[in-house]
């Protein structure tokens, strides 16, 4: 292991986004200067049912707005595109830069896309209405893509605005099917939590570690959360120190005292 800086020798930071998402965030810290590793504590699958994800794609263009919760919804959502392009003249919203890369990756012009800049202060759903609540939603129709659960606020704020909230599931969070080499990567961490931090970007995400890590004792661990939710849902599994950080690998970086490179990253995932 690396030592990231003189005050943490061999400190390693865990990665728990999904698998898709994971590797891009190793290499962008490690860029920084810090020992990090990939242990995702959410798994993706596709829903069981694609009809009503085609039947999102023919109503598209009768919304104002869609809004994609992570760049996994962006990318199930699209796998059930079909040829379609972007309809002109709808909004595509989102929270955070790696779904906003996604959206652009899937093919939605820039100008369409309405997100947090990158280096906002927050990146959840209240920064987004910040950016959509003087346009007039009553009577409009908005399109909320996410797993087959999650939550409801930014719905709720549309409908109050008067919006017709329509939701489709892309994808479904699952516990994570773990390597032989995750797993052990898991007991290491347990059995030195003093060595290791654990970056959750996901309250459900935390939770998985009461099932993954039955009995285990976390007062000596440490996590780093991206949001207050996910820092309370760390705190509740019994995280001795938890911290909020931006969602931005440069922001983890600083939170572990790493000076960064020369040349980070130009953006961050999401």
């Amino acid at each position: 292991m690396s030592a990231v800086c003189a005050h943490t020798p061999s400190l390693r930071v865990l990665v728990t986004r999904p698998a898709a998402q994971a590797p891009a965030w190793v290499d962008a810290l490690r860029a920084l200067g810090v020992d990090a590793e990939a242990l995702p504590l959410i798994g993706i699958e596709p829903v069981a049912d694609r009809a009503p994800l085609e039947r999102a794609w023919t109503l598209l263009a009768e919304c104002a707005l869609a809004m994609f919760v992570s760049p996994n919804a962006v990318r199930h959502f699209f796998a059930a595109a079909a040829g379609r392009a972007w309809p002109a003249g709808v909004t595509a919203g989102c929270t955070g830069p790696g779904t906003q890369a996604a959206l652009c990756e899937a093919g939605v012009p820039e100008a369409c896309i309405v997100a947090p800049a990158a280096d906002a202060g927050r990146f959840d759903s209240e920064a987004l209405w910040e950016l959509l609540r003087a346009r007039e939603w009553r009577g409009r129709r908005a399109l909320v893509v996410r797993g087959e659960a999650g939550r409801d606020w930014m719905a709720d704020t549309l409908r109050t605005a008067g919006a017709e909230v329509v939701f489709v599931a892309a994808y479904r969070r699952v516990a994570p099917n773990w390597s032989a080499a995750e797993q052990a990567r898991l007991d290491a961490a347990l059995g030195a939590p003093q060595r290791c931090v654990w970056l959750l970007s996901s309250s459900e995400a935390a939770r998985h570690l009461a099932t993954l890590a039955p009995g285990a004792a976390w007062a000596r661990a440490r996590a780093l959360a991206t949001h207050a939710r996910i820092a309370a849902a760390a705190r509740e599994v019994g995280f001795g120190r938890v911290d909020l950080v931006a969602p931005q690998p440069q922001a983890v970086a600083r939170a572990l005292a790493v000076s960064p490179a020369p040349s980070p990253p130009a953006s961050a995932p999401d």
